[in-house]
């Protein structure tokens, strides 16, 4: 444990140091981030000017869930997209070879072998919208504390999600589009479930667990979280985490290489 978190550490603050060479980066990210988060909330402002609600989420209510959206939008710039979409290179190129030699699981280096400091405005962004949201709905620190549960589930299965389109790279090599076809999908969680009818609630449920990246952490936080619901994104985040494990593996029996 303690090899690999020195490995962690060699790998992002040599990332951070490359990144740190173009400062102007983080002002232009931060800008754009503020105009997308501007964006969503004048978007959820449309239905709220009328005293329009969705079932059961006031427009405070409604914020939480795009606060931690945008949280998720940062975790993936900044964790996700500057390493699992890497491999798509990798196996491209043949460098895979190399990483697979490395007396390092090999998951592991593809999935933390770089950090993208440009994902940093979205976390910080995400987090001022709860605070404020929040602050509007009288939330204790216990209610933050009991949504940091599911929160970290919902990061676990995102990340598993990437990882297993990721690995499908090995048979299809390009997948770029796959991967935008499922952070397409994921802005649906910008808004809670109730926004959307009953077939798409069940197919952003069961087919792609977008509620249990946004709306099951938003309810626990809320203080109206079920236990099962809870439970489900747990069980659901073990299971994601497990198959991407194995599913990396399954798929290296059909790597043959850069030189076979």
């Amino acid at each position: 444990m303690f090899r690999y978190l020195n490995v962690l550490k060699f790998f992002w603050g040599a990332a951070i140091a490359a990144e740190l060479e173009y400062r102007i980066n983080f002002l232009i990210s931060s800008l754009t981030s503020l105009g997308n988060l501007a964006g969503s909330i004048f978007a959820l402002f449309l239905f709220y000017r009328t005293g329009y609600t969705f079932a059961g989420w006031k427009w405070e209510e409604a914020l939480v869930v795009l606060g931690i959206f945008t949280i998720l939008q940062g975790f993936s710039s900044t964790f996700l997209v500057p390493n699992l979409n890497k491999i798509v290179d990798h196996v491209q190129q043949g460098t895979l070879d190399f990483v697979l030699l490395k007396p390092i699981n090999s998951q592991f280096w593809l999935s933390t072998r770089t950090i993208s400091p440009w994902g940093l405005p979205d976390l910080i962004f995400g987090v001022i919208v709860l605070w404020y949201a929040g602050s509007k709905l009288n939330l204790q620190a216990s209610n933050y504390l009991l949504g940091v549960i599911p929160l970290g589930f919902g990061l676990v299965s995102l990340y598993s999600l990437w990882f297993v389109l990721g690995a499908t790279s090995i048979w299809f090599v390009k997948i770029y589009n796959v991967t935008e076809v499922l952070r397409g999908l994921l802005e649906a969680g910008r808004y809670p479930m109730a926004a959307y009818p009953a077939g798409y609630r069940v197919f952003f449920t069961f087919v792609v667990p977008v509620a249990f990246l946004t709306t099951v952490p938003a309810e626990a936080l809320l203080g109206r979280g079920e236990v099962g619901w809870i439970a489900g994104a747990g069980f659901l985040a073990l299971f994601l985490l497990v198959f991407s494990m194995g599913f990396w593996r399954f798929a290296l029996r059909f790597y043959t290489s850069a030189s076979s």
